[in-house]
């Protein structure tokens, strides 16, 4: 299945926040900034990467379930919600 641009654009600005997070944490460790600190801001940075990615796995599941010839198994389904465990 494919993704609909106009489907993701909440999941792309998600990405483009962690990006820049990343970003900071990169900065971060290059200034010796503190590691609880820089910890704290990786733990955002995985949060909002695994948000994204369960926002993908829901949109594909809701187009799954409303079609009429379904393109995705619930073996492949349930795959993509492991690979974020």
């Amino acid at each position: 299945m494919q993704l609909d641009p106009q489907d993701m654009k909440a999941v792309l600005n998600r990405l483009k926040r962690a990006q820049g997070q990343l970003a900071g944490v990169v900065r971060m460790i290059e200034e010796g900034q503190e590691c609880q600190d820089v910890v704290t801001q990786l733990a955002a940075v995985s949060k909002a990467l695994d948000r994204a990615g369960f926002a993908i796995i829901s949109t594909s599941l809701q187009k799954c379930l409303t079609s009429e010839t379904p393109e995705i198994d619930a073996k492949r389904l349930e795959k993509m919600f492991l690979s974020l465990a």
